[in-house]
């Protein structure tokens, strides 16, 4: 595992296309970034630290010319094995490239590089007043540059959109070492094919990232926070159908069953409702009277859904302590098991219920700890099972159990992955949704940008 594949002639091409100072080879960097937050694990050849656009140029055309892979990496946070270096190569680090090269108060919008924290984002620009929504449940510690790779959700895009609708355009250096500007810095744009939409969710297999303009929104004046709590599963998943349908657009819809509620507890002791079947965190904002009317009609909404108990933070700071919770149900879930399946499906918000009551027939038929919880909002269902990958048998039905509810969501006229792509880990399935024609076509594009299939090859397809 630790035998280093690159000759002293591949060292010194490398070194001298980068620096010497940005290249390492040390068996301690290699282990480092030998991993995300996905299972597995592959030892890359070398590290490069990205320090600029024309350095990770040079970096490109060495690697096109000699065949050497490179993957990039932005926090090492992804759920499907995005940047593990599995072909071996370079892992191309982009966290040093983090800085915030301006922010446009008048036009609302900001130019930052791929490295930078996505909460240091939101925190720098709200201190000017202003709002970029996108928010993942990793965003204390992932990068913009790999929120835009992955086109990263987060519980806020079921009233602002997903990463994608707030990049205007980018900078990007392609496998072949090119470096390209697309999109536009106003607000409309349609000349030519819209590249940054293309680049924009492809996992890092088309180019690498180097800046971004991204959009920007007055900041709300005012935020309410909700707890709703219920004593099953399928009464929650009706009232956000509900909710939708009544024409009440929360800016979030987050729902938690009751392993996820446990897990949460451990940050918040004593203050969640371990004992409930479902809870609901709800959020609006807006003017304050706007705000505070329609926290109003989603509290009554939910208690003539069977709510049991309808809570309003008190606090931001109460707010901030749960959602902090909420975020740390992934992490804290090994509790029920020393390795997990993580998968986030989406399906249309009305057919919540029948995806609850999926997963409650999975949990009996094999037997093992299930947990759901996520944006259920916009239909977002992160599914969880937990298990010991070393007893056959639980693999086995592991396994059997997501084959099953990925057809199942396809036949209700849902999609495999809403945050997390592909990737590794959902290669498998991906035949399931997408066809034979359309494959060829996004193949043809990959050949395209990436003729010697450099980079971060064997994600996705």
């Amino acid at each position: 595992m630790t035998q280093k594949k690159l000759g002293w002639r591949m060292r010194d091409v490398l070194q001298r296309a980068v620096g010497a100072e940005a290249f390492s080879d040390a068996e301690a960097d290699r282990l480092l970034y030998s991993y995300d937050a996905a299972s597995g694990r592959a030892l890359p050849d070398a590290v490069v630290r990205a320090r600029d656009v024309a350095q990770i140029s040079a970096l490109m055309q060495a690697a096109t010319r000699h065949g050497i892979p490179v993957t990039p990496r932005g926090g090492g946070s992804g759920m499907t094995g995005g940047a593990i270096p599995v072909a071996g190569g370079v892992v191309l680090v982009m966290a040093g490239m983090n800085r915030i090269l301006s922010v446009d108060t008048d036009n609302l919008v900001a130019r930052v590089e791929p490295g930078v924290v996505t909460a240091d984002f939101h925190a720098a620009v709200e201190q000017r007043g202003l709002f970029y929504p996108p928010d993942p449940a990793s965003s204390a510690f992932c990068t913009l540059g790999g929120n835009l790779a992955e086109c990263a959700g987060g519980p806020r895009a079921v009233k602002y959109g997903v990463t994608r609708d707030y990049v205007l355009g980018l900078e990007a250096v392609l496998p072949t070492g090119e470096i390209i500007h697309t999109g536009v810095q106003t607000a409309k744009g349609v000349v030519g094919y819209d590249l940054t939409r293309l680049i924009v969710g492809s996992e890092g297999t088309l180019a690498v990232i180097t800046a971004m303009t991204l959009r920007l929104l007055p900041l709300p004046e005012s935020v309410r926070t909700l707890t709703v709590v219920f004593d099953t599963m399928d009464r929650a998943a009706a009232t956000v159908s509900e909710i939708i349908r009544r024409g009440l657009i929360p800016r979030t819809i987050e729902y938690m069953d009751q392993a996820a509620i446990r897990c949460a507890e451990t940050r918040m002791p004593g203050e969640l409702p371990v004992d409930a079947g479902a809870m609901l965190i709800i959020e609006v904002d807006g003017r304050a009277a706007e705000t505070t009317a329609m926290a109003e009609d989603v509290a009554a909404l939910c208690r003539g859904m069977g709510a049991r108990e309808v809570r309003v933070a008190a606090s931001p700071e109460e707010a901030k302590r749960l959602w902090a919770a909420r975020k740390a149900i992934s992490p804290a879930l090994f509790r029920y098991g020393p390795h997990k399946i993580n998968e986030d499906i989406v399906v249309p918000r009305s057919r919540i219920p029948d995806v609850v009551e999926k997963i409650r027939e999975l949990r009996e038929k094999t037997r093992l700890m299930m947990v759901s919880f996520g944006h259920a909002g916009d239909g977002n269902i992160h599914f969880n099972i937990m298990l010991d990958k070393n007893d056959p048998s639980a693999l086995r039905r592991a396994n059997w159990a997501v084959e099953a509810l990925f057809r199942y969501t396809l036949e209700i006229g849902g999609t495999l992955s809403g945050e997390h792509g592909v990737g590794l880990s959902k290669q498998p399935y991906i035949d399931m949704e997408i066809g034979p024609d359309e494959k060829a076509l996004m193949l043809r594009l990959k050949k395209a940008f990436d003729p010697a299939g450099i980079l971060n090859p064997h994600k996705i397809f």
